[in-house]
């Protein structure tokens, strides 16, 4: 692909404020659209299992509004089938308007040649009959999630029903104690919007410019990984996505903006806050690296010997900067910072002031610092919690 000539030039400084408008961390906060404009404007929010303040899709919406309400998230995700879960970036809610800009993806899951799973002849059709006549139903309500304690050993329901829904048969419409609930896209989905009918030219094209819109500006590889595109698949149709080509100082190599994001100089309050580790803005690491000079990895996988920043490690965001790292632990009503990585004294308030505002949203009323990296500063940071926390 030959890349047009661009339409600006951006300091690193002004990508870096772009990007942290288009992510909703710069600027007042959108309160009246709450959490349900915080994935408009994301256009995904990926979930994950581990739970440890609570749970990354609770994260996310409580990093750009503040002390927002576990049920309220929750709410306003499921509630009057606003959102749909769906493979984008990994397993996402996506808003439910995206639902036909997904059929590609659809589509290649049905033309798969082989699953990994094997699945016994008139399964696939008993749970979509099932669900029917009975549903919506978690995969144990419709026959057992798995064989054995394993967790890859899927049962038979639950490989056809996963299948159901990678095809788009069905549809997870909530989440019950952490298991999806699966009903029939036919019940779950507006009418309007139930249908496979766009080509994939025209799903990849807005995909890309979704993309673009949530990044702000972006290269070809991070637009790529936000909705995990191939680059091949960008390269077709970044032309036509309205999306306009712009350098970055100390990029290196070329990269595409939203106009909107251009026309208007970012201003505004930035937010000090915990993020976390599957948040958007850090979702890819060579980019995290680009814009913020900050190494992002999630350990919680890695071996507890070869843990660097802990298990759980939250970047924490202030001044519009990766200021430092938080591995956080609950111990009844008090938030343990087991681990903290400072970038310098200047850091400290903004961490304390990060641990305080996320140890009142899950209702505790004390800090507890065990280890932080650089010995000298943690007096520091134990005095100025204690400043804040009377």
């Amino acid at each position: 692909m030959t890349t047009p000539r661009p339409t600006a030039e951006l300091s690193a400084d002004e990508a870096r404020r772009i990007a942290l408008r288009a992510q909703g961390f710069l600027g007042a906060p959108d309160r009246r659209s709450g959490v349900r404009g915080v994935l408009r404007r994301l256009g995904a929010v990926q979930l994950d299992t581990i739970s440890v303040l609570a749970r990354s899709h609770e994260l996310v919406p409580y990093a750009r509004l503040g002390a927002v309400g576990r049920e309220t998230v929750e709410d306003a995700y499921w509630k009057d089938t606003h959102a749909f879960e769906y493979w984008s970036h990994a397993a996402c809610i996506l808003p439910i308007e995206e639902w036909p800009y997904f059929a590609f993806r659809r589509r290649a899951y049905r033309d798969r040649p082989h699953w990994n799973h094997e699945l016994p002849e008139g399964t696939y059709d008993q749970v979509v009959k099932q669900l029917r006549a009975e549903g919506p139903l978690t995969a144990t309500e419709l026959g057992g999630a798995k064989r054995t304690g394993e967790w890859w050993d899927w049962s038979s329901s639950k490989i056809a029903v996963e299948r159901a829904l990678m095809y788009g048969e069905v549809v997870c419409v909530e989440r019950r104690g952490w298991k999806r609930v699966y009903d029939l896209a036919e019940r779950a989905v507006p009418e309007h919007l139930l249908h496979d009918e766009l080509d994939d030219a025209e799903c990849l094209r807005r995909l890309v410019r979704l993309a673009g819109q949530a990044l702000g500006v972006g290269t070809r590889s991070d637009i790529a990984d936000y909705h995990r595109l191939k680059g091949e698949q960008v390269d077709a149709v970044i032309a036509d996505s309205g999306l306009v080509p712009v350098t970055v100082e100390g990029w290196g190599r070329p990269a595409w903006a939203d106009p909107a994001a251009l026309a208007a100089p970012p201003r505004g309050r930035h937010r000090t806050t915990l993020l976390s580790p599957f948040d958007s803005l850090v979702w890819e690491r060579a980019r995290t690296e680009r814009v913020f000079g900050f190494t992002h990895r999630l350990e919680a996988y890695v071996p507890k010997h070869k843990r660097v920043y802990g298990y759980f490690a939250m970047p924490v965001l202030a001044g519009g900067r990766l200021v430092g790292r938080v591995d956080p632990a609950r111990e009844g009503r008090t938030l343990v910072a087991r681990q903290v990585t400072l970038d310098g004294p200047k850091a400290v308030p903004a961490v304390a002031q990060a641990l305080v505002e996320a140890a009142g949203w899950v209702d505790c009323t004390n800090v507890r610092v065990e280890r932080v990296d650089a010995p000298d500063l943690r007096d520091s940071l134990v005095r100025e919690l204690a400043r804040l926390l009377v």
